[in-house]
């Protein structure tokens, strides 16, 4: 059946085997847990302590609360979501298996959804104590946004589900020489989020293309509840209809990709 056509009935025992597999070997391997745990702490820790620092000798952040430590925890869901998506995939790469499991009876799609779910549990593993630590050391409390707290997450998490597809696409097609792709791409749209300023502050240009990322949506929707006290339903509504466009778009390129893949070769070469 051509790849390329959206396939009925999901085999459930497929997609529980691919996150079974992914599940035993991060418990296999405590550098891989210390990993997700390391970089969390060490940001919260770092951007905590500048927070209380700058909260001292400034009026405006003494009034606007945890903005700089929401911002960071809501940077690292984006980012983490991306990077424990493309790490499940990058192992299949780095262990060659890739071929193999793209001529079994697995399709593309319960591929793509195991790595989905993987990508949840990883970034658990590192964001609950993050937040926790945030909450004991600096008495910021993420979960006390509420269900806000819910629609921020469901954007990013979205969004960083559309960049690992795409860029998992990309090293499938091109080989492990463009894995550097999936460790820096997130890092590009990190000025144009607006992660820690309003949107305001880019030049005018440069704002239309900052609205066109959804992750813009969601940090202007957080300072808006942090510092107004007002959750933005049309800024979410709009980063959901974004971040639909991208899945859809992101999707329809990894199966381009996999289909270019496989005439060329590189898909059991995984060549540079």
């Amino acid at each position: 059946m051509n790849e390329l056509t959206l396939h009925r009935g999901l085999a459930m025992h497929r997609i529980n085997a691919m996150i079974l597999r992914y599940w035993y070997l991060l418990l296999s391997s405590w550098p891989r847990l210390l990993e997700l745990l390391y970089w969390p702490i060490l940001q919260i820790i770092t951007w905590g302590f500048l927070q209380l620092y700058i909260a001292e000798n400034a009026n405006f952040f003494a009034r606007a609360g945890g903005t700089l430590i929401g911002a960071v925890i809501l940077w690292d869901i984006l980012f983490r979501g991306q990077l424990g998506f493309s790490i499940s995939f990058l192992e299949e790469m780095w262990s060659r298996n890739i071929g193999n499991l793209m001529m079994s009876p697995l399709k593309p799609i319960e591929f793509l959804l195991a790595l989905m779910i993987m990508s949840l549990l990883r970034l658990a593993i590192g964001i609950i104590p993050m937040t926790l630590l945030a909450l004991f050391l600096f008495h910021f409390n993420l979960y006390s946004l509420g269900l806000p707290l819910i629609a921020f997450f469901c954007n990013l998490i979205f969004t960083s589900w559309s960049v690992g597809i795409f860029v998992s696409g990309l090293v499938l097609r091109n080989g492990l020489g463009a894995e550097s792709i999936v460790w820096t791409l997130m890092f590009a749209l990190m000025p144009l989020a607006c992660i820690y300023y309003p949107v305001s502050v880019l030049p005018a240009w440069l704002q239309y293309v900052a609205w066109s990322l959804p992750p813009t949506y969601v940090f202007e929707g957080m300072r808006a509840l942090l510092i107004e006290g007002t959750f933005r339903t049309d800024l979410m509504l709009a980063a959901i209809l974004i971040n639909g466009l991208l899945l859809v778009a992101s999707f329809g390129a990894f199966l381009a990709l996999l289909r270019s893949a496989k005439k060329n070769g590189s898909l059991l070469s995984g060549s540079e």
